[in-house]
């Protein structure tokens, strides 16, 4: 079956651009109405914007993704108006949980770019075979693939070379890889290292709070034997700092482990695909820069294990059966140690979340059917039982100054705290290929997104304690609701793809217009008030989350044209994508971190050993804000870049680019509120983007 999909294949360089009919064409499975693929194509992937360490950005000429910004490798990746924990995010197998009350060690900052070697996008309509549990979609992270040797072919060994560098913020990228394999064994090993200092705005301002490091090692082990396979990977992560200049808090250590396996084999009666896996996290938020004095330190220790299970089986010629099981099981302990000499901060730990837990077990199946030549469908089923508890907990102390959250304690101690949710999920998608040049596809589901455990838990109500729940950006505290209920999602796509005749020259023209209903989505409800670093011009909310219900539509469109085409000269196309999208709830006011109308126009050349292109982002102003988090506006902006790569050899390539040409001053949409510059400014202002940035890189195989 030829899935209709939009792919976005990145070489070393930054990208090849759009080229969906073409990749589609290739594959031989079912797919939603919106899927996504960025490959490495041989080369590593390179992200496309000034973010030059953060895996959310390699996904970031996709119509309808967007990044909420935080730390520099640390970025909220959103699709379609639903983003964080609404997506079901995957690294080889592992489902990871930020360990984080403001989520800065977010699923993705778990793998560096240099470390990916394919991304694949499910949105809206997800099957239920790619995971439960979210209402946005599914993001899948794979490693490098192990290389093996061929049959009968001497010990093989080779590696690979990435380095880059970004003039705003001075930042330096690096990756390098090694393999040793047999045609039944092999070895790899594979590091990253990320550094950047505050980047600059358009205007010139440094942007306070906003430098980073990151270091990433892992190593590989696979065995194969005939049709089956096994892979094993264990990998440490090592984040000694990193500032996110709209959050209250700094990440001061972030260390994380992990291992997993997997198994995959095909057989006389279909095909078996297992994986189990295990990750930890240690990490610290604290003060490390001068725009924020002071001394609190905040410790949360995270835990994941989980496996899951999947049987493939052939119905007939033109019908295939999947069934499957997962487990998911998530740990968390935050506390905040005291500060010696604190009248506010002490004498005791704050116990924030005491033992957290959240299990899930997960049973699914799917069918998948040709019906003839030109109709396919694809109907599946998951239930899936969710478990939350927390243990007692603790304010600093029980004094005047701690009295709100003395008396919070208290209440959610005495309180029963433990919750299940039965969670049912359907999906039914249809495809129709209409000619050779036409597909259609309709897709319907009903998902479900339990509470997280900060959602729940998060109990404070001091203004100190509710500021340092918030993974939005947007400057606010928040604290929990116990009995949250589970959102509910029932979404509507259809997509139309028109193309000309298949090859990477060809033509198309993709539409997708999704409608997402929504009951009980956690939004908030104000609780109070109160002026950050008491600086009066910075009026801020305190807020409760609660549910609501909400509705969110829109429609992504994408197309590729080629413009000329000649041997000596090359071939030229032109490319782009625009997204709409509209967020709501039902008893009024729109919702936070909802993208504006955007557009991406990209003039793409490629002759021999040359690649280059051309592109401007267009996005419109923010009008339409959450007025209860008091988020800001920002004017609309258009972004001019360019980039080129030139292979000089089969494992030699170079990369220019430059960002944001004309050096625009200008404020990311979802990139919430500059805390670290308010105590400077005087007044909240909303986050500066990137200026000017000229890039440089080299990619050797060896």
């Amino acid at each position: 079956m030829k899935p209709l999909y939009l792919s976005v294949c990145l070489a070393a360089a930054g990208g090849a651009g759009l080229n969906a009919h073409a990749q589609s064409n290739a594959a031989q499975e079912l797919a939603p109405h919106m899927k996504v693929i960025v490959s490495a194509i041989g080369e590593g992937l390179q992200p496309r914007s000034s973010g030059a360490g953060d895996t959310a950005l390699l996904l970031s000429s996709t119509p309808g993704y967007s990044v909420a910004q935080g730390g520099g490798v640390s970025g909220l990746p959103f699709v379609n108006g639903l983003g964080d924990d609404r997506l079901k995010i995957r690294i080889d197998g592992m489902e990871i949980t930020s360990a984080c009350a403001n989520h800065m060690n977010a699923p993705l900052s778990n793998i560096a770019p240099s470390q990916v070697g394919r991304i694949e996008v499910l949105a809206g309509v997800t099957p239920v075979s790619a995971g439960g549990d979210s209402i946005g979609g599914t993001i899948t992270v794979k490693s490098a693939a192990p290389v093996f040797a061929k049959a009968g072919e001497a010990l093989r060994t080779g590696g690979k070379l990435v380095l880059s560098g970004r003039s705003n913020g001075e930042a330096v990228n690096a990756g390098v890889s090694a393999t040793v394999a047999s045609d039944s064994m092999s070895f790899g090993y594979n590091a990253a290292y990320s550094h950047g200092h505050s980047y600059e705005d358009g205007d010139g301002r440094r942007v306070a709070g906003s430098l980073y490091e990151s270091i990433n090692q892992s190593a590989v082990l696979a065995l194969r034997e005939q049709n089956q396979q096994l892979t094993m990977r264990v990998g440490t992560q090592r984040i000694p700092y990193q500032g996110f200049p709209n959050q209250f808090m700094d990440m001061t250590g972030n260390d994380g482990k992990f291992a997993n396996a997997g198994y995959a084999g095909k057989f006389g009666w279909g095909e078996l695909d297992a994986s189990a896996y295990w990750q930890s996290t240690d990490h610290e938020m604290g003060f490390f820069s001068p725009e924020r004095p002071g001394n609190m330190p905040m410790l949360t220790q995270g835990r994941n294990t989980g496996y899951a299970l999947q049987v493939t089986l052939p119905l007939s010629d033109a019908g295939t059966l999947r069934m499957g099981q997962e487990f998911h099981r998530f740990r968390l302990d935050d506390f905040w140690p005291a500060v010696a000499g604190s009248m506010m901060m002490g004498p005791n730990t704050y116990i924030n979340i005491n033992d957290g837990r959240r299990d899930r077990v997960a049973l699914f199946g799917e069918a998948e059917t040709r019906h003839d030549a030109r109709w396919t469908s694809l109907l599946g089923a998951r239930w899936e039982s969710v478990r939350m508890d927390a243990g007692v907990v603790q304010p600093y102390a029980q004094n005047m100054m701690n009295a709100a959250d003395a008396a919070a304690a208290a209440a959610f101690n005495a309180a029963g705290r433990s919750r299940r949710d039965r969670n049912l999920d359907l999906s039914a998608l249809a495809r129709f290929e209409a000619d050779a040049g036409s597909t259609y596809e309709l897709a319907a589901a009903r998902k479900t997104r339990s509470p997280n455990l900060y959602e729940r838990y998060s109990w404070g109500r001091g203004t100190m304690a509710m500021t340092m729940t918030n993974w939005f950006g947007d400057g606010n505290g928040y604290v929990g609701k116990v009995d949250l209920k589970r959102e509910t999602a029932t979404t509507l796509g259809f997509t139309a793809h028109w193309h000309g005749a298949s090859g990477a020259s060809s033509w198309f023209v993709k539409l997708n217009p999704y409608y997402n209903r929504v009951q009980d989505y956690i939004d908030v409800d104000v609780v109070g008030q109160f002026t950050p670093y008491r600086v009066a011009n910075a009026r801020r909310a305190l807020l409760r989350f609660a549910n609501h219900d909400a509705r969110l539509y829109g429609a992504n469109l994408s197309w590729s044209v080629p413009l000329a085409s000649s041997g000596s000269l090359g071939s030229v196309k032109f490319g782009g994508n625009a997204a709409y999208t509209r967020g709501k709830r039902a008893d009024g006011g729109d919702l936070y971190h909802i993208m504006p109308f955007n557009a991406l126009l990209t003039l793409e050349h490629s002759n021999g050993a040359w690649d280059s292109r051309i592109e401007s982002k267009l996005v419109a102003r923010k009008e339409r804000i959450d007025a209860r988090r008091l988020e800001p506006e920002t004017a609309g902006y258009a972004l001019l870049g360019a980039r080129t790569s030139y292979q000089m050899r089969k494992n030699v390539q170079l990369r220019a680019a430059v960002s944001n040409l004309l050096d625009k001053a200008y404020a990311d949409p979802l990139g919430g509120v500059y805390l670290s510059g308010l105590r400077a400014a005087g007044a909240l202002q909303p986050l500066p983007g990137h200026g000017r940035s000229v890039e440089l890189g080299l990619s050797v195989g060896f």
